[in-house]
């Protein structure tokens, strides 16, 4: 197949453009060209490597037609934020029945009553970014029943993998946090610890989307969870990290609006967001339909994440070392 990756520089493409070189896909890259991937493979050198602007083209409104343009059989969008950006996609794609494979979050669910929350739950997004994803969505998943074009929406969770910082046992994306955690020092938490988070490695996200891709008959038409198989509570994270580090985890705990006062208003906005989802995903469907395994725990893939973050300067630890992982 000829497929178009949107965005394919980013940390779910950087995995997934490799994987469908390798598996004879002709991939055409679309990114503004502002970073190289997160990791390199020789896979790179065998792909059509074009340079978009998206937001300055949808503002002109080219995007959409550059894109069907290209004549792809696939379209994966990782970068659409906005309802109005994949009406465009839909609009420009439809002519010719391309697949397109977007990518969401499970972000679209809001506050859960079951867990683990499968994708036929009840929705109660909030915040731009779930309302604007459970839009699309919508858009999307109708436009494929219709018959107007085949369409699958893929949910990742908290997406973790080397080059960048996971949510960490506070539930904010501070380094600092693993820092404490690693040199014994006091580390507060909000609330009682025991909401969770749900982290999944971007590789697992790239296989779900390689599935999804070579399984329109499945796929098509549907949404699918895509997170590692358990969720994490935050005071229990919090302990996993500091035991690869040899050490108990010290925590204490305080209300959300007194621990936000202590701490910088940015990583109190994220941490909020977080318990406020305090997501627990079911991938019974992603499994049972696509054969989708995530190759990676919760713990491992973050394990793996901290391990790039000290290597490159990133987490003071002083003077512990990370235990491998097991």
């Amino acid at each position: 197949m000829r497929v178009v990756v949107l965005g394919a520089t980013g940390h779910i493409g950087s995995y997934l453009v490799p994987r469908l070189v390798e598996r004879g896909h002709e991939v055409v890259s679309v990114s503004r060209a502002e970073r190289r991937p997160y990791f390199d493979s020789p896979a790179w050198s065998k792909v059509e490597q074009v340079v978009m602007d998206r937001g300055q083209q949808e503002r002109a409104g080219t995007f959409a037609d550059r894109v069907a343009s290209m004549r792809a059989d696939a379209v994966v969008d990782l970068i659409c934020f906005t309802l109005s950006s994949a009406r465009q996609l839909v609009e420009a794609l439809a002519p010719a029945g391309t697949y397109l494979l977007h990518c969401g979050t499970i972000w679209v669910h809001g506050p859960a009553v079951e867990v683990p929350v499968t994708e036929d739950a009840p929705r109660r997004p909030f915040g731009e970014y779930g309302s604007q994803k459970a839009a699309i969505e919508e858009l999307l998943l109708d436009a494929s029943k219709s018959r107007r074009l085949p369409c699958t929406v893929l949910h990742p969770g908290h997406i973790v993998g080397p080059g960048w910082a996971p949510v960490n046992p506070a539930g904010n994306f501070n380094t600092a946090v693993f820092g404490r955690l690693a040199r014994g020092e006091e580390l507060e938490l909000a609330n009682f610890g025991l909401e969770t988070v749900h982290h999944v490695h971007a590789d697992d996200v790239a296989q779900a989307f390689e599935l999804a891709l070579e399984h329109p008959e499945q796929a098509a038409g549907e949404a699918f969870h895509v997170v590692s198989e358990r969720a994490l509570t935050l005071r229990g994270y919090a302990g996993q990290v500091a035991g690869w580090f040899g050490r108990p985890a010290r925590l204490t705990f305080s209300p959300f609006e007194d621990w936000a006062k202590r701490n910088d208003p940015e990583d109190a906005a994220a941490t909020w967001d977080h318990i406020a989802h305090s997501p627990s995903i079911s991938i019974a469907k992603a499994s049972a339909l696509l054969g989708y395994k995530p190759a990676y725990t919760s713990l491992a893939a973050v394990h793996e994440s901290l391990s790039w973050l000290i290597e490159h300067g990133q987490v003071d630890v002083g003077e512990a070392k990370l235990q491998p992982y097991s």
